[in-house]
């Protein structure tokens, strides 16, 4: 615990002594300067004007609106896609299930068929068998 706070007052520290040294090293005017700006070279600082200023913020502003509009709309463009996709598999889920439904209810009627023509015969295959069995019979009591 004790390696944490030091570590966090080091920061603290550290960062003190960044910001004092940007507030002592660059100017900062309140008031726009009675010259107009000199061109700055590498070492000379730039000067800005409040109106400068003013129309800076503007422009970054107008700049963050329409950003954060377009972020907007790629962000509900997305939740649509995304929406859609779902759709789409759903339905696709759906469309499998009934396909599959259709084959088992193909192989139902099938079976159903099969069933009625398997008892048709076997009713036959009784009856003339009976029949047989009835002849034989009566054929041999009669004798």
């Amino acid at each position: 615990m004790r390696k944490c706070r030091l570590s966090y007052r080091n920061c603290g520290r550290i960062m003190l002594i960044v910001i004092l040294l940007n507030c002592l090293l660059s100017p900062v005017y309140g008031e726009p300067p009675t010259m107009p700006p000199e061109n700055s070279t590498g070492s000379e600082t730039k000067r800005y004007s409040d109106y400068d200023i003013d129309t800076l913020i503007e422009d970054l502003t107008t700049a963050a609106h329409e950003a954060i509009e377009q972020a907007t709309a790629e962000g509900a463009r997305a939740a649509a896609l995304a929406l859609l996709e779902r759709e789409a598999e759903a339905l696709q889920a759906q469309a499998a299930l009934v396909r599959e439904a259709e084959q088992l209810k193909n192989e139902v009627d099938t079976a159903k068929r099969a069933g009625v023509k398997n008892a048709i015969i076997a009713g036959l295959v009784c009856l003339i068998g009976g029949v047989g069995v009835g002849i034989a019979g009566t054929i041999l009591i009669s004798r």
